[in-house]
């Protein structure tokens, strides 16, 4: 996170050290582990400023979902598989979802559940919910990018105010699940934009870009200084690069109040904030917070111009003990019902239905058969997903497992078969897409040969 400070005006308007509330101005900077504004739009300017505006939200449920108390419970299995809840009715006839997403099930034509997502890495990590491949095996040099990555290096910035891959994704106490990649071979300029830190609440990494302020922002000379000591005081990691070249851009992201704005909840409609439901800033063990306004944030940052928004939701590992099954999925549940809900319907009246795709998971699902703490432990043969928008033909189910939910028999998914959809969905044929990283050696959007989802499509 980058801080530039302003003038103070008193403690009595502002913080405990006298800075008022508008007088600094904090971006984050997770692109290079620190500011890369000016590589990110030079190489923005390279790609192509994309003429259309379709965007991705992509929320990942760390730890592992139980694919068979979410999307596809099993009411006529056995006690020990198929768990306390059971299946409701939605307003899609022959669909059924657990008994704790009233709200989804009301408008389950707007939603596509996805029972077979079969190639799960097993990795207990954000990693192929990011990137969309699987982390072992033979790596590209430089690492694949976040999948935001690409829709960044193909189309580019909305405008010059938000950066076009932007990260909601709170660092965890399990490292992994806080991750949302880098730019890998696609370079830092395309790695997503960090807009959160530890504590929901506070800045505690804070940055600061020593010897300059909000006032002194259009002194060129004295603003180039300082980011000349801040790149090298970042320059021993082997991250930071030359900010000369479109370093006046740079200032569009820096100065400009519609990124701010964007992530201010205060601006929003007070009545469209409650459907969302309560934010719970307790950090979920190793996990992430329960920011179910996040989704809202989410949304607001599309609408100011962001094509991807990652975010990470919640804990959702369950094994006993302090994290039994079922007592927590009755506290995250409701939650996650509401604010689903809410981000979908906002998302319909607003008119973005069509442009902005919506995509929920976690990096595999959980034993069908519940272990001696009343709870599920891991389970990569399958996992569930859940989309919405895009312009997609919701209102289906896509796969299904056999009768105690162990394995796909029907339909079975990849996950990079949906980034090719979510990719389309954004304008963009990743069948076509060929990037030679610094060896020389093509790199590929998705593996040769898969193609979006033709049931959405």
């Amino acid at each position: 996170m980058l801080s530039i400070f302003g003038k103070q005006r008193g403690r009595s308007q502002g913080f405990c050290d006298g800075m008022n509330r508008r007088g600094f101005l904090q971006v984050g900077g997770m692109a290079c582990g620190g500011l890369s504004l000016a590589n990110m739009l030079a190489l923005d300017a390279q790609a192509g400023t994309g003429s259309n505006h379709r965007a991705i939200i992509n929320i990942y449920m760390p730890g592992g979902p139980s694919h068979i108390d979410l999307w596809d419970l099993k009411p006529d299995a056995p006690a020990e598989i198929r768990g306390d809840f059971r299946p409701i009715k939605t307003n899609v006839p022959g669909i059924e979802i657990c008994e704790m997403f009233p709200r989804m099930a009301q408008m389950m034509d707007k939603f596509i559940p996805i029972r077979s997502i079969c190639d799960a890495d097993g990795r207990h990590d954000a990693y192929q919910c990011m990137t969309g491949w699987k982390k072992g095996g033979q790596q590209p040099r430089e690492g694949r990018p976040n999948f935001g990555g690409w829709v960044s290096h193909l189309q580019g910035p909305v405008n010059q105010a938000v950066p076009p891959n932007v990260s909601l994704m709170y660092p965890t106490g399990n490292g992994t699940w806080g991750e949302t990649q880098h730019g890998g071979f696609l370079g830092v300029s395309n790695a997503p934009f960090g807009l959160v830190e530890k504590d929901p609440m506070k800045s505690s990494s804070n940055m600061v870009l020593q010897g300059i302020t909000l006032e002194r922002l259009a002194d060129r000379d004295a603003l180039r200084s300082s980011f000349d000591r801040f790149r090298r005081e970042t320059d021993n990691s082997g991250t930071a690069e030359s900010m000369d070249v479109y370093h006046q851009q740079a200032l569009g992201i820096l100065t400009t109040s519609k990124l701010v704005e964007a992530l201010d909840l205060s601006k929003e409609d007070p009545k469209t904030l409650e459907r969302y439901g309560k934010n719970d800033s307790t950090y979920q063990r190793d996990g992430a917070p329960k920011m179910v306004r996040n989704f809202c944030v989410a949304r607001r940052l599309v609408e100011a111009g962001a094509r991807v928004v990652s975010l990470n939701y919640s804990r959702w590992d369950w094994h006993g003990g302090d994290g039994m099954n079922f007592p927590r999925s009755r506290q995250e549940f409701p939650l996650l019902d509401q604010g689903l809900s809410a981000l979908i319907t906002d998302l319909h009246e607003r008119g973005l239905d069509k442009d902005v795709s919506v995509v929920v998971w976690g990096e595999f699902g959980r034993t069908p058969k519940i272990n001696k703490n009343n709870s599920r432990d891991h389970w990569p043969r399958v996992s569930c997903a859940m989309l919405a928008g895009g312009g997609m033909k919701a209102g289906q189910v896509i796969g299904s497992t056999n009768k105690y939910g162990e394995h796909a028999v029907q339909r079975p998914v990849k996950f990079q078969e949906v980034f090719a959809t979510l990719y389309k969905n954004a304008g963009i044929d990743s069948g076509k897409v060929r990037f030679f990283d610094k060896s020389g050696t093509p790199q590929y959007m998705v593996e040769p040969g898969i193609e979006p989802m033709r049931e959405l499509i």
